[in-house]
C-alpha cells in the first residue's frame, strides 16, 4: 500500500477514538479557562505539551499552589508510561530518519499508541506504515486541540460544564483501548493487578498510585510470562 492510502487509512482508524478524546479535550478546555489560563495559554498547551494527563494535572496543581518543581515532577512521574510505549514501538521506528522519529515521539499518545500498536500487531512492519502512524496523530491532535479551543469558548458561556460527566466518554475510550489487546493469561491478570492497586492507591498524593498500578501490573505480567515460557519449554523437552 502506498503512502496516500496509508495516511487516508490510518485517519479512518482512529475515529472511534475521537469520541473520547472530543470530551475530554472540551472539559480540558473549561477547566482552564476557569483556572485563570487565557484562550492562548490554554491552546498553547494543547499545541505544545499535548499530554491530557498531564494538562489537568498541571491546571489542578496550578489551582493549588504548587511550586513549579512540584508541577514538573508530578507531570514527569505520570508520563513514564510513555516510555515503556516508545520501548514496545522501537523495533518499528529503528529505521526511520530521525525527522519521523521525533515527530511521531512528540505525537506518541495512549490513544495513538493503541491503534498504531494494533496495525503492527495485525499487518507486521512495513517500511511506509509511518504514514498510517500519520495519519492516526493528525487526527487525534487535531481532535484534541480543536476541543480544547472549544471548551475554553463555550466553557464560560454553558454554566458548570465540568460537572456534566462528560469525562466518561474518555474512561469508555482507555476500557476500548486495552480490553482488545488481552490477548493471554498475563496480560489479563496485568491488567486486573493494575487495576487493584490503582483502586488501593488512588489517594496517593501527586499521582504516584499510577506509577505503582504500572510497575505492579509489568511485574505480574512479566512473572506469568516468564513462567508460562518455562512451562512450554519444560513441555517440549519431556516430548522430545
Amino acid at each position: 500500500m502506498s503512502r496516500y492510502p496509508l495516511f487516508v487509512r490510518g485517519l479512518r482508524d482512529s475515529v472511534p477514538m475521537l469520541f473520547g478524546i472530543a470530551p475530554f479535550g472540551i472539559i480540558f478546555g473549561t477547566l482552564a479557562g476557569v483556572g485563570g489560563l487565557s484562550l492562548w495559554q490554554a491552546v498553547g498547551m494543547s499545541l505544545f505539551v499535548y499530554a491530557g494527563s498531564a494538562q489537568f494535572i498541571v491546571i489542578s496543581l496550578m489551582g493549588a499552589g504548587a511550586s513549579a518543581v512540584v508541577i514538573l515532577l508530578t507531570t514527569l512521574i505520570v508520563n513514564l508510561r510513555h516510555v515503556l510505549y516508545s520501548a514496545t514501538l522501537q523495533p518499528q521506528v529503528q529505521g526511520m530518519p530521525q525527522r519521523w522519529r521525533l515527530l511521531l515521539a512528540f505525537w506518541l499518545t495512549d490513544e495513538t499508541f493503541a491503534v498504531v500498536q494494533r496495525y503492527y500487531l495485525v499487518h507486521g512492519k512495513s517500511p511506509l506504515a509511518h504514514w498510517y502512524w500519520l495519519g492516526v496523530t493528525c487526527s487525534l491532535y487535531a481532535c484534541w486541540v480543536g476541543s480544547s479551543l472549544v471548551g475554553v469558548l463555550f466553557g464560560q458561556a454553558v454554566p458548570d460544564m465540568a460537572s456534566w460527566g462528560l469525562e466518561f466518554a474518555m474512561l469508555a475510550t482507555f476500557i476500548g483501548i486495552v480490553v482488545p489487546m488481552l490477548r493471554n493469561q498475563p496480560q489479563v491478570a496485568a491488567a486486573l493487578a493494575a487495576g487493584a492497586v490503582a483502586l488501593m492507591t488512588w489517594a496517593w498524593p501527586y499521582k504516584l498510585g499510577l506509577m505503582a498500578a504500572a510497575f505492579s501490573g509489568i511485574a505480574v505480567g512479566v512473572i506469568l510470562e516468564r513462567r508460562q515460557i518455562k512451562g512450554a519449554a519444560s513441555g517440549t523437552q519431556v516430548h522430545s
